[in-house]
């Protein structure tokens, strides 16, 4: 039973997504600071000094439960943008690189689509021979070089 576990735990790709998982973790709390400590001020500035930030006071004047702040909102898609922006340049790119190298290819391009003529589902292979969704039987996919007009 634990040679099972081991042996699933030591697979190459778990171990590349545990080491993912935790350098993008290390990579939030300091995209996290800097949206709280840099981003968070310069926004709240643009409402003035007299306010709690950017947004509107709903309730009681000094009341931060009726507050509907927006520069935190901003903020937080700031963060993610920054986020998203760096796992893609610091993970993903040299990722694909790497496999590259080795011969594989992740991340590509999806194949071509086709519609299923029985429930109208965009999403199939061009090389299907069955519907993911209804089940039902696919015609054959036109050959690479055909010029027949498709969908008559």
């Amino acid at each position: 039973m634990f040679k099972g576990f081991k042996n699933f735990v030591m697979r190459g790709d778990i171990v590349a997504v545990a080491v993912g998982l935790i350098i993008a973790l290390a990579l939030s709390t300091l995209i996290k600071a800097f949206a709280d400590f840099v981003i968070n001020p310069i926004i709240a500035r643009f409402q003035g000094g007299h306010s709690m930030g950017l947004g509107w006071q709903l309730g009681r004047a000094g009341n931060k439960n009726t507050y509907l702040d927006l520069g935190s909102f901003l903020s937080a898609a700031v963060y993610f943008l920054i986020f998203m922006a760096v796992v893609y340049f610091l993970i993903v790119i040299p990722y694909k690189h790497v496999q590259a190298r080795r011969g594989v290819v992740v991340f590509g391009e999806p194949g071509p689509l086709k519609t299923c003529p029985a429930c109208l589902s965009e999403d199939l292979p061009a090389a299907a021979v069955k519907c993911l969704h209804c089940g039902s039987d696919q015609p054959p996919a036109a050959p690479a070089g055909s010029t027949a007009p498709a969908g008559r």
